[in-house]
């Protein structure tokens, strides 16, 4: 599938949860029928992932959906490239996560976010968490990026935390 078709049916499958949720069916499971979730999973992507997302737009006005497709697309090229099509079946606790409050150089939440952003490249988030929630878009905007540019970061930093953490503190123009 290329990379026009994929996006014009994600497009579609957005759309409908923007209705759905309008309509009052504010859950992944009344919002996306079989071949959506099926579509969705070949792009290793789940539907609580663009429930999350449509959810967002609808209470906070974002993220809009050019960043919904951006973190789509950057998911996609890691569970097809890394993956070759394969989730993991696993599923990181939330509890694993570091906390909100831990700080990495003197930035908090910096921690949280770079575990969020592998797990969210995996596949493996639980479902009460989301990459690009309430906390992450403004600590982002903050550090002077954004959520599909910080994904792409932890994406080709692979293991390296320092490459993240000096990236992030450049960008946001903190002394080293």
């Amino acid at each position: 599938m290329n990379d026009t078709t994929w996006e014009q049916r994600f497009r579609g499958i957005y759309d409908r949860g923007l209705a759905a949720c309008r309509a009052g069916r504010r859950s992944p499971s009344e919002m996306f029928g079989p071949d959506d979730v099926a579509f969705l999973a070949s792009l290793g992507c789940s539907p609580r992932e663009v429930f999350d997302f449509v959810e967002d737009y609808l209470d906070y006005n974002e993220p809009d959906f050019a960043t919904a497709l951006r973190i789509t697309a950057v998911r996609r090229d890691y569970f097809l490239r890394v993956q070759h099509g394969k989730p993991t079946g696993r599923t990181a606790p939330a509890s694993d996560l570091p906390a909100k409050s831990d700080a990495v150089d003197g930035i908090p939440w910096l921690p949280r976010l770079i575990a969020k952003a592998r797990l969210k490249l995996r596949g493996e988030l639980p479902d009460e968490l989301m990459y690009g929630c309430g906390g992450d878009r403004p600590f982002l905007r903050r550090m002077g990026t954004d959520l599909p540019s910080f994904l792409e970061l932890v994406r080709d930093s692979g293991d390296d935390d320092r490459r993240i953490v000096d990236a992030v503190k450049q960008t946001a123009g903190l002394s080293s």
